[in-house]
């Protein structure tokens, strides 16, 4: 499976970015997929996922209302819309593929990630 992230980029606060995740390997459509992501000196953190189907999505408190997860099975991609960006969201994104059918904000429960992709607010 590979999984390749693109789209970062420097934003000043109140920008908007769009990340993509193309996956190869296996079926796209059987997987959920999900976006984390890794500031300097922190922990990896869950950001948003979406089922097989892409009806039902997840996210953390911190970018509900501001972030959108979509995915096209089709082309074997998910996106991430990012808006209203704030310094307090830069990092690393990172995009992930979970076996189970089942959404979960748990990393460790995401099978394969991708390389990641860096997002940079500036203030």
């Amino acid at each position: 499976v590979q999984l390749q992230a693109s789209g970062g980029g420097l934003v000043q606060a109140g920008g908007s970015l769009r990340l993509s995740c193309a996956a190869s390997g296996r079926t796209f459509r059987n997987y959920v997929m999900g976006w984390f992501r890794q500031a300097p000196g922190k922990e990896r953190e869950f950001v948003a996922a979406i089922n097989l189907s892409g009806g039902n999505t997840g996210y953390a408190d911190s970018v509900k209302g501001r972030f959108a997860i979509s995915r096209d099975n089709a082309k074997n991609t998910v996106y991430l819309q990012m808006d209203s960006l704030k310094p307090e969201d830069t990092g690393v994104y990172y995009c992930a593929q979970r076996s189970d059918p089942r959404i979960t904000t748990m990393k460790s429960w995401y099978d394969y990630w991708g390389q990641g992709t860096l997002v940079t607010v500036s203030s």
